[in-house]
């Protein structure tokens, strides 16, 4: 049986599904504009979601919608269910306290952290702090995880003899 600190996986591995499942809606959205036009269509957005299409950022979406093609939507639509199918995959193996997933979790967890650093420092903002603290958070607890099932095996290892 698992230690009672295991108990903090199971919301960890709800987290990572609900990434995948993000994930998938992504996805099915880029796959909902094949043949469409795309820069008309984030114009819309913008219109119905009340924001400010001469805003500088507003006019990056919209220039960057303008150069998306059918096939670059078909290649992010794959990424993104790949990449659903990974977060989906972790989930199931922390929701079911697998080692190979705490040792997963621990990785790619870590990998984000020099780019959400980068991130930070270049532009500062609460959502990026908050990001990178719970992402910190989840991985210092997947190496604790795994420094403390090392330390119980040693434990439990007989003595030896000299």
């Amino acid at each position: 049986m698992k230690s009672i600190a295991h108990k903090a996986l199971r919301p960890i591995a709800v987290f990572e599904a609900f990434k995948g499942l993000l994930a998938l809606v992504v996805g099915y959205g880029m796959l909902s504009l094949l043949g469409k036009d795309a820069d008309q269509f984030a114009e819309q957005l913008l219109q119905k979601m009340h924001l400010d299409p001469t805003s500088h950022y507003m006019q990056i979406f919209i220039r960057t919608m303008s150069e998306v093609t059918d096939t670059r939507l078909i290649l992010g639509a794959v990424i993104a269910t790949v990449y659903a199918a990974v977060r989906f995959t972790e989930a199931y193996g922390l929701w079911y306290e697998r080692k190979w997933a705490e040792w997963f979790a621990a990785f790619s967890g870590g990998v984000y952290i020099p780019l959400e650093l980068f991130e930070l420092a270049r532009h500062p903002t609460w959502i990026r702090f908050f990001t990178l603290m719970l992402n910190l958070v989840v991985v210092a607890y997947m190496v604790w995880l795994l420094a403390d099932s090392k330390r119980r095996q040693v434990a439990t290892l007989p003595p030896q003899e000299s």
